[in-house]
């Protein structure tokens, strides 16, 4: 097993069971809380049902060929990717969207994209 997809599917992982767990540990360094069923039902799906199964994916992909491997790597790090760029994006829009914890997932975020882009 390679030792960066590990650290990534074990982030994944970790996000996945938190949200499942207390899905308002998810959204609490951001300001916001779940108060509804329903945002409590969002966070579980969107945070904690897709972090497992990428976990899961990254997992199972990295003992594949080297074809789907590869797929998939980039298809995760295009994700994470993707979440830093939205949170870039954010800072043209919001003053000092970068500062605290926003900044440090931004960093997370880019530095396990570039872990999986490393792995291949």
């Amino acid at each position: 097993m390679n030792l960066a997809v590990i650290v990534v599917a074990v982030f994944f992982a970790g996000m996945g069971i938190a949200a499942l767990v207390k899905p308002a540990f998810i959204w609490a360094p951001f300001g916001v809380a779940p108060t509804t069923p329903a945002a409590r039902n969002e966070v579980r799906a969107v945070y904690g049902g897709f972090g497992l199964a990428l976990a899961a994916l990254l997992l199972v992909a990295d003992s594949q060929s080297a074809s789907f491997r590869d797929g998939v790597l980039v298809a995760v790090a295009v994700a994470l990717g993707g979440m830093a760029a939205g949170r870039l994006l954010g800072a043209l829009v919001e003053p000092r969207p970068l500062l605290g914890w926003p900044g440090i997932f931004f960093l997370i975020e880019t530095a396990l994209a570039v872990l999986l882009l490393i792995a291949r």
